[in-house]
């Protein structure tokens, strides 16, 4: 799978499982029984696209294949169970964390675990590359994989290309007693490897034009035509932390003492320029020295096609982000070697593996029909070991709304799908004189722009442009902290048992009521200079909400919250969230938007728009638990409202 950034520049987006049931977890994709009484099968190996009418015959046997043996570990339903009990408020076990070393040796492989998998391994005539707490890292020919793993592996077509597939499901020697969790890279879908040791220059330059409001409704377009039967305001030139410190209810709290992560792909080369510029232009917390720091791979892979340059942004984003919204955290960034799983689960492992932080979040998905079972448990796996000691992980939900626009199905994104992660929603906010707190639409825009003639908006409302990701996963069973909250309807509409629904709690994201981000980027005459713009995109939203639980941590004197959602939906229907609906004021609501035609200034004139709210594809923001924004948005009460205990 390969993951995309989830953030909205001024309303485009740029784009980027195991269930918790009745208070038990399954762990990952069991061993099953195979046909040959010898072989245990790993279920869901075998990708549903690899299907009879879509296979194209024999891989070559010469042809080469890197894949990854993950370890179950010596206690794989006890990890998951120890993962449900020390997050659920309700429980005797609740907050008992474990550091890091201790997880591992409770629950990870042991060293005759490993042993014996390498033995296997390099017996079938594979090359072990690699091996950590987690995998078995092997490469070699396609023979010596069916050799290893008891299957074939095909061509198959997908789509408009042709792939490599397990013609059946991958099966391990019986003897290995459940060592092995799952294998991913038996199938080549999508993972195109570019090398490149060079990381590119920033994003060519993207600026805001005016008019502006300085907060919501203070500077109305009045020369422009009405829509929804008045006049609207400009758009805001971006909200700062003072904004969303005050819409959230911070208070007193600044995130002392708390570590937060971020993770994205690979590195901006001007991070510390640019944090520190933005902090002293807009009035945060100069950064201490030491506060920031970065944790990088030893080089990249894939910089053009994962394009590493637009990572910078959504790096500069996330980190002055948090640093608005919880000034005196510490935060370390994570980034990997590619947009590729292999490397995004590198960089959650080496969080978790070194309990780095306590506070994880991640600005990128992808949607729910690029991800196999295989590659979900492995993602599960690094979950529960987080929830274990005490870290939790913040997922933005997406900005295509249902998804249907963008890929002609209804579908969820992952891994804000799974059921040990924190799925963050997306809002419209508006904030008013004196950073008060006015109301939130579920985010969801239609742009329509002006007509030739400059009386009318043209179409108007016009078509879906973004939405906070949301809906009912395919995939993921009901977790038990959504029932008796997320209405039946939406559980069961893929599925009579119930499954998981996306999203669990939101924050700002429209770009359109959006951030002020300021970061280094390439001009027109090839120069890089520092420049701000507004900007959205539930890559907002998550780190907004990661630095909101900063506070929280810190409120409840230090102590990690660890895997939240169990404490998020115990609070829901109290007045510790917004109930964020689509019309809160009882109407439909707009703005205007000015927008430079080059996207840098006027010299190729101006474009007008008009951006209607609360249009979230077919998702609505409704009174109660919703797919837009979850149980809702932070309150102030919110920040105080975890147990100490």
């Amino acid at each position: 799978m390969r993951s995309n950034r989830a953030t909205a520049r001024a309303g485009v987006s740029l784009a980027a499982t195991l269930p918790l049931l009745a208070g038990a977890l399954a762990l990952g994709i069991p061993a099953h029984a195979a046909d040959h009484p010898s072989r245990s099968t790993l279920a869901g190996t075998k990708p549903v696209w690899a299907t009879a009418t879509a296979d194209k015959g024999a891989t070559s046997d010469s042809a080469q294949v890197r894949a990854r043996v993950y370890l179950a570990g010596r206690d794989a339903a006890g990890l998951a169970q120890y993962a449900a009990a020390v997050s659920d408020p309700s429980s005797a076990s609740y907050g008992k964390h474990l550091s890091a070393e201790e997880a591992q040796a409770r629950f990870g492989a042991t060293q005759a675990q490993v042993d014996a998998v390498k033995a296997w391994l390099a017996s079938s005539g594979l090359k072990v590359t690699s091996v950590t707490p987690h995998y078995v890292a092997v490469s070699g020919d396609v023979a010596a994989v069916e050799k290893a793993f008891g299957t074939q592996l095909h061509n198959f077509a997908k789509g408009s290309r042709t792939y490599r597939a397990p013609a059946r499901t991958a099966s391990v020697p019986a003897s290995l007693n459940g060592a092995v969790l799952t294998v991913t890279g038996l199938d080549n879908a999508p993972h195109k490897a570019k090398h490149k040791d060079q990381l590119p220059p920033p994003d060519d330059v993207f600026k805001n034009s005016g008019p502006f409001s300085t907060y919501h409704g203070s500077n109305v377009a009045s020369t422009l035509p009405s829509a929804y039967g008045q006049k609207v305001p400009y758009a805001v030139k971006g909200y700062t932390g003072k904004e969303l410190r005050s819409a959230y209810g911070a208070g007193k709290y600044t995130g002392k003492g708390v570590r937060v992560a971020i993770t994205d792909a690979y590195a901006s080369p001007t991070i510390a320029y640019d944090v520190a510029t933005y902090a002293k232009k807009n009035g945060d917390k100069p950064w201490k020295t030491g506060q920031l720091r970065q944790v990088l791979p030893a080089g990249y892979t894939d910089t053009e096609e994962c394009g590493a340059a637009g990572w910078y942004g959504e790096e500069t984003l996330d980190v002055e982000a948090v640093h608005a919204v919880a000034p005196d955290a510490n935060v370390v960034y994570v980034g990997a070697a590619s947009c590729y799983d292999d490397d995004l689960l590198d960089s959650l492992s080496k969080i978790v593996d070194n309990h780095l932080a306590d506070i994880v979040s991640n600005s990128w998905g992808d949607i729910e029909a690029n991800e196999t079972p295989d590659v979900a448990a492995a993602y599960d796996q690094v979950f529960q070991f987080g929830a274990v000691e005490g870290i939790g992980f913040y997922f933005s939900s997406g900005d295509d709304g249902d998804e249907v626009a963008n890929t002609g199905t209804k579908q969820v994104d992952t891994p804000a799908n799974s059921a040990w992660v924190t799925a963050v929603g997306g809002t419209s906010l508006a904030v008013g004189k004196g950073h008060k707190y006015l109301w939130e639409t579920g985010w969801g825009t239609q742009k329509a722009s002006l007509s030739k003639d400059g009386k009318s908006w043209a179409g108007f409302p016009g078509a879906f442009t973004s939405g906070a990701g949301g809906g009912t996963s395919r995939t993921v069973p009901q977790p038990s902290y959504q029932k008796n909250v997320v209405p039946k309807a939406l559980a069961t509409a893929n599925n009579k048992a119930g499954n998981r629904v996306v999203p669990d709690i939101a924050a700002i994201a429209d770009p359109n009521t959006g951030f002020l981000v300021g970061q280094t980027q390439t001009f027109p005459d090839g120069s890089e200079k520092y420049s701000e713009y507004r900007i959205g995109g539930t890559s907002l939203a998550a780190p907004v909400i990661a630095a909101v639980q900063a506070l929280a941590q810190e409120a409840r004197g230090g102590k990690a919250i660890g895997f939240a959602n169990p404490a998020i939906y115990s609070k829901y229907g109290s007045k510790v969230y917004h109930d964020v609906v689509d019309r809160p004021t009882g109407k439909d609501l707009a703005v205007a938007r000015v927008d430079y035609v080059n996207g840098v200034d006027a010299a190729d004139g101006l474009s007008y728009s008009v951006r209607s709210l609360g249009k979230d594809s077919s998702l609505q923001a409704v009174k109660g638990y919703d797919t837009v924004t979850g149980v809702g948005s932070p309150a102030p009460g919110y920040v105080e409202s975890y147990p100490r205990r």
